[in-house]
């Protein structure tokens, strides 16, 4: 297959080491081409430098080498760096638009460095990653083998959830997510199953009152489509196993409800996927970890998890 292209992400954080840990750990099965400055990589890396993304050693780190300038201090943003960062993550958007890598695996960036270095004026990669696809809508999927997950909003206070979350940006998740489900996980006839936004999913209007006036309405409608989906369903009694075996996705209406089940179920092992993009991007569902960096401790599972989640989508969807 083709390599995945890893963008290097924080070159101060645990970025570089847990992509030479799974590459390490994943050896020829899958390969990958790491974007980024050569230099900031773990010293005794097997790294084989090239300039042609379409030229991949086997058995050897493969690096499209770019000069970020200073070197990298584990634990220590600089700023100086958030061109080059920036710069990586567009090149791996372009190769895999272009189809020379199969898929996009991001590594973990530190927007605050990005921003004082370079304006990076994007809440994070996933905005940008839509701004360089000309994406009007995307989502965002949390995925591990028990359960996937998609938040309808995302990083706002819980107060604003209820102003924010409207129908129209209800069938939108769902519509995308449903999408995605065929196309790049090759389920032919998508279950979703959508949470409520209140407790126990309103109680008839007791607690809360959007179930029934909007969110009850808003899923028959999609039923009508011929969607397999159903809810909205009391939060409190849909991630346990007997349950998740119901659905392939579940549609939760804020962050904490989506986060909170599956970093219980699977913490170390959970995989950011975007849906939505025209390319297939996947992400370690963890930050920079700057205050382990460069001292060896950095867990690579979500990151070998993200790689191996990136090749499966792409063998669906590209064959």
């Amino acid at each position: 297959m083709k390599p995945i292209a890893v963008s290097c992400g924080e070159p101060a954080g645990i970025g570089p080491e847990i992509a030479v840990a799974a590459w390490a750990a994943l050896g020829n099965a899958l390969p990958l081409l790491w974007i980024g400055d050569p230099g900031h990589l773990p010293a005794g890396t097997d790294i084989a430098i090239t300039q042609d993304p379409s030229n991949w050693i086997a058995g050897k780190f493969n690096v499209l080498a770019r000069d970020f300038g200073p070197p990298a201090i584990a634990g220590t943003p600089n700023p100086a760096h958030a061109q080059g960062v920036i710069d990586a993550i567009a090149t791996a958007v372009s190769l895999t638009s272009q189809g020379t890598t199969a898929a996009l695996c991001t590594a973990p960036i530190h927007k605050a460095a990005l921003a004082d270095g370079a304006g990076f004026a994007f809440p994070g990669h996933t905005e940008y990653l839509a701004h360089l696809a000309g994406a009007e809508q995307v989502v965002m999927m949390l995925a591990c083998p028990a359960l996937r997950v998609v938040p309808a909003t995302i990083h706002i206070p819980l107060s604003a959830v209820p102003q924010a979350l409207t129908p129209a940006l209800l069938r939108q998740t769902v519509d995308i997510t449903h999408k995605a489900l065929i196309k790049d996980f090759g389920i032919v006839a998508p279950r979703i199953a959508v949470a409520g936004l209140n407790p126990h999913a309103g109680e008839d209007g007791k607690i809360g009152t959007e179930e029934q006036a909007w969110i009850n309405d808003t899923i028959a409608a999609l039923r009508q489509t011929g969607m397999d989906i159903n809810g909205p369903m009391s939060a409190d009694t849909m991630f346990h196993a007997a349950a998740r075996a119901t659905y392939d996705a579940a549609i939760c209406m804020y962050h904490d409800q989506a986060l909170i089940p599956i970093k219980t179920i699977d913490f170390a092992g959970g995989v950011n996927v975007t849906l939505g993009l025209p390319f297939i991007r996947t992400s370690p569902d963890h930050g920079t970890a700057f205050d382990i960096a460069g001292q060896g401790k950095a867990d690579p599972t979500s990151m070998i998890a993200a790689l191996r989640m990136a090749a499966e989508m792409a063998q669906v969807r590209h064959g």
